[in-house]
């Protein structure tokens, strides 16, 4: 299915620089290019037959065209055709550029909701063809292609319908014992469904099918990386000692239930000769670092070093500082490597990591770069997996031989996700806060607040306490959305003249201009800190006691919650403030479950359902392709039974079985990157 466009009959170079602009560069993406929408025209009405509010199809000859432009930047193409019943009224707003497209006597097939408007019947904007003389529509249940200017959709049926009409088979992907146990229908006719089916069900079965390809694939790749980690020898640690013991003991607090199983969870994998491969899921606040530092502690006391890799060089700095007052008085050497690390230093470390003086490294993406090599690494602890891309964290990983890794989150990650994008990990939650942690007040209001938000803001400060206001920033508006904070920066800088310090942190500062704010905000020297970034995940500063986001309706669930969670880490009451204007449904949907829940596995599970999975994989840079037909949340249940047949088929057959079953599909959709992982 690789073949060029040019072989399908009808697709010359011209047709096929046009579905070149669709991203169709071969068969496969062609067959691949399914539609978004059909539109059933298995009826073609009379013009008389309609009525008002219904939708369907009609032919007629173009009677008038006319232009109208009833204000500046409003134009009005108005097309009439007739069929002899009476006269159809077809309204394009803003497409006077087609006004050449139609003239008097043009047979048209227009498909839309037909209105009684004005004493006409009308269909504003539908779906037209030009039928030319004698021709006939599309009849049946007919697919409605995402398009590109210059591009029809006669052209993307066309093609589609006559690579079906010269070809009769599609190369099976699933084992067959899988396609029999489901009685699916062949993958030839499945594609045919998608792009033209016979009936709605028989759609439903197709995509069905198709979908569960999808995710039989994506499951046996993340099984095969699974197997990868598990099928090697590694350092098989020995029972939890003093080390561990006496860091416990010194802990001013008591750990809790929460964090205890994960540990045991852990303790169980590292004293396995299989390497760990666990993913440690905390929300916000809900101390993940202290069972970080133990697992650390527990490679150390069995000889071992350890490694812990965090995104930016302030998170890795803080993981430093805490983690270095948590083994106070234990009698190891821990040390903190970054790029803004001096080439001295660099040096004495580099030293000291090879003949294994340090028992403990925490760093920045540093940990990874050749002249880095480690005596005896047995655990690698990676902070915000979804920061870093898979070769990064194999790469780690190849600084010692097959040690344990754990990998931590604070994004709170829906099960759906889990399951897809980090199914090669063993998972552990931890969901019970530190007690004494009060939760954070969450109010959702509108810009008419502003000057009372600005006296609370005032009122906090004035008890010495700090304060985040952060704002959204969109790609494709970026000088905007700075030029915004830039201006309300220097509106608050004014309203509180001489009284609190207040700062600016945005994406166009260099990351050591960011890190010198972001400091000076740490240590207490800025009171309110405008950002347009989202605050690093981790950052920590207890004094802060409001988070206040504009616009809020322009970040995901997640995000907010994110965001809410850079509060709330001292003993004082902390709040947040959701500004929007945004009289969306969907918006106050969310701002209202904000308000609501200070769950964060909940929001985002609600997040993915209000919009929708997109491009999920891309977050996890995991390597994982892009979703076609299976839709992540609503799904589920198919990737549940996907993920439980690629585990039977592999216990049955073996992994060797597997891999070789399904390698040729997953080197198409992994790519080379992927096999590069799975087979170094």
């Amino acid at each position: 299915m690789d073949e060029r466009l040019t072989t399908i009959k009808g697709i010359g170079p011209g047709r096929e620089k046009q579905l070149h602009k669709l991203g169709i560069t071969n068969v496969t993406s062609l067959l691949t290019y399914f539609p978004r929408s059909y539109e059933d025209r298995r009826t073609i009405y009379r013009i008389g037959e309609l009525k008002s509010g219904m939708t369907g199809g009609v032919m007629g000859n173009v009677i008038a065209v006319q232009e109208k432009r009833p204000r500046p930047r409003l134009s009005i193409l108005e097309v009439v055709i007739a069929d002899g019943t009476g006269p159809l009224k077809i309204v394009l707003f803003n497409q006077g550029y087609k006004k050449n497209f139609y003239k008097k006597g043009q047979r048209l097939y227009a498909y839309g909701k037909a209105e009684f408007q004005y004493g006409a019947m009308q269909m504003n904007t539908p779906q037209i063809e030009n039928l030319g003389d004698g021709g006939e529509p599309d009849r049946g249940i007919v697919p409605i292609y995402a398009l590109a200017d210059g591009v029809s959709q006669f052209v993307v049926r066309s093609s589609v319908r006559n690579w079906f009409a010269a070809n009769h088979e599609l190369q099976e992907i699933l084992p067959a014992e899988v396609r029999e146990a489901h009685q699916y229908m062949s993958r030839y006719d499945a594609f045919k469904m998608m792009h033209f089916p016979a009936s709605s069900e028989r759609y439903e079965e197709a995509r069905h099918q198709l979908a569960y390809e999808e995710l039989f694939v994506m499951q046996s790749g993340l099984a095969l990386l699974r197997n990868k980690e598990q099928c090697h020898k590694g350092s098989k640690m020995g029972p939890n000692g003093d080390l561990m013991a006496q860091c416990i003991e010194n802990l001013p607090f008591s750990l809790t239930g929460d964090q205890q199983r994960a540990l045991e969870d852990i303790r169980i994998d590292m004293e396995d000769e299989r390497p760990m491969q666990r993913l440690l899921q905390g929300d916000v606040g809900s101390g993940k670092t202290v069972v970080a530092t133990l697992s650390l502690l527990k490679a150390i006391e069995n000889g071992y070093q350890g490694a812990l890799m965090a995104p930016t060089e302030i998170l890795a700095a803080q993981h430093y500082e805490g983690i270095t007052e948590v083994c106070r008085n234990l009698g190891i050497t821990i040390e903190l490597l970054t790029g803004s690390t001096t080439k001295k230093e660099k040096e004495r470390i580099y030293e000291g990591l090879a003949d294994g003086s340090i028992n403990m490294i925490i760093g920045t993406h540093a940990l990874i770069q050749e002249g880095v090599n480690f005596h005896n690494l047995g655990l690698v602890i990676i902070d915000e997996q979804h920061r870093f891309g898979v070769e990064q964290r194999a790469r780690l990983q190849q600084k010692g031989t097959y040690p344990h890794v754990l990998i931590m989150t604070a994004t709170p990650i829906p099960r759906t996700m889990t399951l897809s994008v980090y199914g090669d990990l063993a998972v552990s939650l931890i969901k019970e806060m530190p007690p004494g942690r009060k939760p954070v007040k969450t109010y959702a209001v509108d810009s008419s607040y502003k000057e009372r938000l600005r006296n609370f803001f005032g009122k906090e400060m004035a008890e010495g306490r700090q304060v985040y206001v952060v704002c959204p920033l969109v790609e494709e508006s970026e000088k905007l959305d700075l030029q915004a904070a830039e201006e309300l920066y220097l509106e608050l800088k004014e309203y509180f003249y001489k009284a609190y310090e207040v700062g600016l942190v945005h994406g166009r500062m260099k990351p050591s201009e960011k890190d010198e704010v972001m400091n000076a905000f740490h240590k207490g020297d800025i009171s309110l800190l405008v950002s347009t970034t989202v605050i690093e995940v981790g950052v920590n500063v207890p004094n802060a006691t409001i988070m206040c986001i504009e616009g809020a309706e322009r970040f995901g669930l997640s995000q907010l919650h994110q965001l809410r969670g850079r509060v709330g880490r001292g003993s004082h009451q902390s709040y947040c403030i959701l500004v929007s204007d945004s009289k969306n449904d969907v918006s106050q949907e969310r701002l209202k479950l904000m308000e609501q829940t200070q769950d964060g596995f909940e929001l985002a599970e609600q997040d993915l359902l209000l919009r929708g999975s997109g491009q999920l994989f891309g977050l996890a840079q995991s390597g994982l392709p892009d979703l076609r037909v299976a839709n992540i949340i609503k799904d589920i249940e198919i990737l549940v039974q996907a993920r439980k047949d690629v585990l039977d088929f592999a216990s049955q057959h073996g992994m060797e079985k597997l891999e070789s079953v399904m390698k040729e599909e997953l080197e198409k959709r992994f790519g080379e990157k992927f096999l590069r992982i799975l087979y170094n």
